[in-house]
């Protein structure tokens, strides 16, 4: 296939599943590294600090180098300063990315009635008494934000629940929509990605593993995209969706083919 000065893969799904790389992803990569294409990652997911990803590609034999792997986190933290630098933050989230927004200068508050802003993700500790909180927060006039809008995260063995669930409660006892969602596969995370490879977007490939919002992104921001079927979405999905990519792949190795 056509071979891109610039790659944005996703991680969780196209590059690994869980803790183990999916066949001949590394050596993949490697291969488009060596022959000048830049690569960036990109990750909705929040629950870890964006420094284990790198640290997890690299013991995959990936060289990445600090700056191209960006996460939900990060985009995140990118949003806030631009909205409302030192903004006070209500978090439903976990301490990965309390710790980037508060590197970012956002002021973190257990008192809904002062924050500024309810910052919805990923929360394995979601619960009543923040269910209550970010409520309260929003009816007293807080914007109501999220890091990315996922229903699951694919893991070994199955799904687990993400994001959308704790977007979804909220949204159902305020009565009001989430403003705005910065992951994939809105424009914040693209222009992040696109900034990192200072390429030209015809001469980038979006890779992913989801119709939604790795596909849905790069089609979106003008980006030819590649379906990888060995994360969530399945052949079949393709039959009755409106998000079509340009190719689809059984595996990151199906870049090479060609060659």
């Amino acid at each position: 296939m056509k071979r891109f000065a610039g790659y944005i893969f996703d991680l969780d799904g196209t590059v690994y599943l869980g803790e183990e790389p999916l066949p001949g992803a590394p050596e993949t990569i490697c291969q488009l590294m060596a022959q000048d294409s830049r690569c960036v990652f990109l990750s909705n997911k929040p629950i870890e600090p964006v420094s284990r990803y790198r640290e997890k590609l690299r013991a995959m034999g990936i060289p990445v180098n600090d700056g191209d792997v960006i996460n939900s986190s990060i985009v995140m933290a990118r949003y806030l300063n631009h909205r409302k630098p030192g903004a006070k933050v209500y978090l439903v989230g976990e301490k990965p990315l309390e710790d980037e927004l508060t590197r970012a200068g956002a002021i973190i508050t257990s008192n809904p009635y002062e924050a500024e802003y309810v910052v919805i993700s990923w929360d394995r500790d979601f619960n009543y008494r923040k269910l209550h909180d970010a409520m309260q927060a929003i009816l007293n006039g807080a914007h109501m934000v999220a890091t990315h809008p996922d229903r699951a995260c694919p893991v070994p063995g199955g799904l687990v629940p993400d994001a959308a669930g704790m977007i979804a409660a909220i949204e159902a006892v305020t009565g009001k929509k989430c403003e705005e969602i910065v992951g994939k596969p809105s424009r914040w995370t693209v222009d992040a990605a696109l900034e990192r490879l200072g390429l030209p977007r015809e001469e980038v490939l979006m890779v992913g593993d989801r119709l939604e919002t790795d596909i849905t992104m790069g089609k979106s921001a003008g980006i030819k995209t590649a379906l990888v079927l060995t994360g969530i979405t399945r052949r079949e999905d393709l039959v009755n969706s409106t998000v079509q990519p340009d190719y689809i792949l059984e595996g990151l190795p199906d870049l090479l083919k060609g060659d």
